[in-house]
Formats: C-alpha cells, structure tokens, sequence
C-alpha cells in the first residue's frame, strides 16, 4: 500500500530542541522545542499575570467621509512596531506589535497582545457610535528574521464589517503607509479579536505579535454577568525560542507550528490572583495551530456562556471543552467554593494533531485569595443569557444546501477547499468564488456543509462576515459548548459538520465577497483559503477588481496633509494621530 505525504509524516520523526524524537502527530508529552539553556527557561507558575491595557477611545465629530458627514465616532490608533519584549528569563525577544495612542493622547509601546479595544453599543451618551481604528504600520520593509515584505492588513475577527474595512488578504498596507478602518458595532455583545491578514503571511505576523481582543459590550445582554476586575480577558498562544531569545519557526512542512511554552497574554504559564467570587474569563485560543481541551486540575465543573458571536441561549456546564484556534469562549468559573489559599491550575489534555511537550499540559494558575468580596454584581453561575438572532432561525428556512470539501494535495504539500486556493482566486483577477453564480442574497438562510478529506488533518474554519450555528458533526448533535453563535468550528480529522448561517450585515449592507478559510494559519498561508459572494457585488471595485471604492492605504507621512481623507485628527499637544 502506497502512502501519502500525510501518512509518510505520521511515521516519521520530529528532532526537537532539547535533543528528543517525538512521532509527528503524537499528543505524548515529552521534550522541549525551544533550544534554550536551563537559566533562560521559563517556570510554569511563577510570573503574576499583568493585566493589558484597555482603550475607550476619544469621541471625535464632524468628520468628511467621502464628501459626507459622518458625526461622531470613537477613534482609536495603533502602530505597528518592532519591540523587544521580555518573555524567557535573562534574554529579549525581538516582536512585532501594536504601539498605541491611549485615552489621553499619549503614544505608549508596543504590547504583545495589543491592547483591548473596549466598546459598549448601549453607551447612553454615545448609543451606537461607529468605530475608526487607525493602522500605521511603521514596521521594517522586511522581515529581519523571516524576510518577508512586512505589508499587513487588519481583520477584526468576528465583526460584519463592510469589504473594505474586513481586511481582506491582498488589501495590504505597506510599511510607511497607514488605513483607517471602520466598524460599525452594530452587533450583539461578543469577544471579537483583531489580527493581521497580510496575503501568505499572516502566521509569521500574528504569531509575531500582532493580535489582540476587542470586547463589545451590551448592558442589557450581560446585565447578570461579571464586570470590571471580574471580566478578564485571556488571549493563550504557543511559542518556540532560540538559544538567544528570538522567536523559533518550524512549520512542519505547512503543517502547523506548535510550540513548547504556553503563553497567557504574552506571558508563561501565569499565576492570577482571584478573590471567593464568580469570575467571567473570555478565552481567545490565539495559537496559530495548536488546539487545546481545557479543564480545571480539581476536574470541577464550570459554565460556558459565551462563543464566538456571542452569548449563548443558556450556560453549558463542563468539565472539559476542545478550543481550536481563534474560537474564543467565555467561561464562568466560581471560586467561592475554595478556601483562600487554594491552588487551581487551568490545564490542557490536548487533541490529537497537536506536538505536545514536557509543559504544554499546562497553561494558568489560579490562586484563591481574601474573603468574599463586599461588591458581588454578577456573582451567579446562573445567569440570564441572550438568544442571537441565528439561534432563532429554524432549519426550515434554509433556501438551499451547499457542500464544500477541505482537501490536501499530498504532490504539492498544498492545502485546499473544493481542490482550488487562494492562488487561484488571484489568477482568475479575484473572480472566482465559492458559491458560483447561485449567490445567496441579504437575508438568506443557507446550510454548508464541509467535509474534511484532507488526510487526517483537523481544520478550525473560519467564515468572516456571518455569525452560524453548528447542527451537527457526522450526523449527531453539535456539542452542548457549541450552542451558541459562531464564527470558527472546529472540523475534526475526518468529520462532517454542518452549519446554518444567514447573511446579513450592517444596516445598508448590499453585498460584498469575504473570505472562508482554515484558521491554522500555516494551512491558511498555504493554501487554504477561498471567498465568497454575498447579495449584490457593488460596481465600484478597484484593486485590481477585489475592493470596494474607499480610500487606499496612503504614505504615513502625509498624515500631515491627508487631502480626500477628510479631516486629520490631532490631540491638544498637537500629537498626530
């Protein structure tokens, strides 16, 4: 019997950085990745997590949009920058990030991940203010490391935004140049994450720095879940490190990247101090390949109340959950049962696919602190949730069923959907879509089924524009955790899901073509990636046929004379932003 690439890989054998052989594929832990020397290797449990910064933004008026008047939005700004960060013990590591301006004008360094963007729909001031990110990519022309030209281009994962603003793979912005995008927050409250989506690089990118959360908020939909302090934000990625600090790459002949030290907001294996309380925890698996299945060292149950859209109709109690990259889940977990001083670490038993080494199994630290607090909003593992819209909608009305096949060419080592990539989208001048000439219109109900033929591979899929629901996996039920909005699912080695999804968009919203792609971002970048259309494709494209009209990504330096941009923003030092 003939064997594929993929089978030839499974039997082979990975030399990883401590010196061990570990059988690619294997969940076995064993070994490091990292070629660090014990000084310089991190310990699980002895960082204190650092909570990141969060931005509120500015309200700024009267804006000229394309000769129109826009009103009052909130604007926030973020650099791309290389730092140098402090990871592992005694070394730096050289990162690609978002600097920022914060609330009060100030440009602050670059975080790794960057800082949350904070945005409440139902401000009572500001009720339902459009959003503009500013994009300045002041990176270097190439990668110093990977050599890559280090163009990006910004998706804010999990939001309907218009085409143009979506962050489409070849709308690059190039270093020296800058985008402003818009996002209309029209959306149920969510954990949405933004990232960059540069074309055939965005692993290296993201996995660099460039990532971050994005929270929208609902006063009504979380009026019975945890706030402020109790509200907590964890983005967990993977990474490898050379002798001197820098950030290792192996992919694995495009296979996915895993890494041998766990990082919780850019930090290893953290502790977190808690009080006896209920907290929200939003969990954004942030790893460019790697899956996790999550639980509580005490094996405790805890509640899922949050996916990838939104909240879920009810809480789902587990004891355990598969998170597969760029899924984010909001857990509640209640510390009130422990004593102070108890110790409950958040770990991993891993899903197969993943390399998994000496420390992988592990990921946080909960430390119990101090009596119950006096302030308990929020402090129930009951609470009322919020049925999304797409949870609503009934199987009946779907108008059609289109299938749609992940596959693998095991000559090219190139990864597919329905045997074509991304590089033949390019060559057909950005023509050639998923859903032919039967394209669904504004409001459709539609079911997609994708079945996994590539060989043994898992894919986390990733639909932009639409939130859906996952009706099931080889014919059974959706996992009871899955029962909420969705963006990504997790497409197991061999399964067949199918989902429901209705288009829709912003108010206004006439049509557009958004891409459909695996999430482990090595398959992404090569070549996993496919778009679609949806209602009506507006006559006013330019890039070669792909973007809608808006204004293209100009020289950083004419922030000083943006004409045709409309007003330049400045702060009361006269700081450009």
């Amino acid at each position: 019997m003939s064997l594929n690439r993929r089978e030839l890989l499974l039997g082979g054998a990975l030399v990883v950085g401590g010196g061990m052989v570990l059988p690619f594929g294997s969940s076995a832990a064993t070994g490091t990745a990292s070629f660090l020397a014990p000084a310089n290797t991190p310990k699980p449990f002895t960082t204190k997590l650092v909570p990141g910064p969060q931005l509120r933004g500015r309200v700024v008026n009267g804006l000229l949009e394309d000769g129109k008047t826009v009103g009052n939005y909130r604007l926030f700004t973020v650099i791309e920058k290389m730092a140098q960060a402090n990871i592992v013990p005694g070394l730096k590591t050289p990162v690609y990030g978002y600097a920022y301006i914060d609330d009060d004008g100030v440009e602050r360094p670059v975080r790794v991940p960057g800082p949350t963007i904070d945005v409440d729909r139902t401000d009572t001031a500001n009720a339902g203010l459009p959003v503009k990110v500013r994009v300045i990519n002041q990176l270097p022309a190439t990668h110093p490391q990977w050599g890559h030209e280090f163009n990006t281009s910004m998706h804010l994962h999990g939001s309907a935004s218009l085409p143009q603003y979506d962050g489409y793979a070849d709308d690059v912005t190039e270093p020296g140049q800058y985008k402003d995008y818009w996002y209309p927050n029209f959306q149920d409250a969510r954990t949405l994450w933004y990232h960059d989506h540069g074309v055939h690089h965005t692993a290296k990118n993201a996995y660099g720095g460039l990532a971050a959360q994005y929270h929208l908020h609902d006063k009504v939909q979380e009026r019975d879940l945890p706030k402020g302090a109790h509200d907590i934000g964890l983005t967990i990625s993977d990474a490898m490190f050379a002798a001197d600090g820098k950030l290792a790459w192996d992919e694995h002949e495009h296979s996915g990247l895993w890494g041998d030290v766990i990082l919780v907001n850019g930090q290893p294996w953290p502790y977190l101090e808690v009080t006896k309380r209920v907290y929200r925890f939003r969990i954004l698996n942030a790893s460019i390949a790697r899956s996790l299945r999550l639980y509580l060292s005490d094996n405790s149950e805890f509640a899922i109340v949050g996916t990838d859209g939104g909240l879920m109709p009810a809480p789902a109690r587990v004891r355990e959950y598969k998170h597969a990259g760029a899924e984010r889940y909001e857990l509640l977990i209640d510390f009130s049962k422990y004593a102070a001083g108890t110790v409950v670490n958040l770990m991993n038993r891993s899903n197969k696919n993943n390399i998994d080494y000496d420390n992988t199994n592990k990921v946080m630290q909960f430390r119990v602190v101090g009596t119950p607090p006096v302030n308990l909003v929020g402090n129930t593992m009951t609470p009322r949730l919020f049925t999304a819209d797409i949870m609503k909608v009934a199987v009946s009305e779907s108008k059609r069923t289109r299938v749609f096949e992940l596959d693998h060419d095991d000559v090219t080592n190139i990864f597919q959907i329905n045997h074509r990539t991304w590089e033949d989208v390019r060559q057909s001048g950005y023509s050639e879509v998923l859903t032919g000439t039967s394209t669904p219109q504004i409001g459709d109900v539609e079911i997609w089924e994708f079945q996994n033929k590539s060989g043994g591979w898992y894919h986390p899929l990733h639909i932009h524009l639409v939130d859906f629901r996952v009706l099931s996996r080889n014919g059974q039920a959706a996992r009871p955790y899955e029962n909420g909005p969705k963006d990504v699912v997790y497409i197991g080695e061999d399964e067949i899901v199918r989902l429901l999804i209705k288009f829709t968009g912003a108010p206004g919203f006439k049509g557009g073509k958004y891409m459909v792609h695996c999430h482990n971002l090595p398959h992404e970048d090569s070549d996993m990636m496919q778009q679609y259309a949806v209602g009506t494709v507006p006559n006013d494209w330019d890039y070669n046929g792909v973007f809608c009209a808006a204004p293209k990504p100009i020289p950083d330096a004419a922030l000083t004379a943006a004409n045709g941009l409309g007003n330049v923003e400045t702060f009361g030092d006269g700081t450009l932003v």
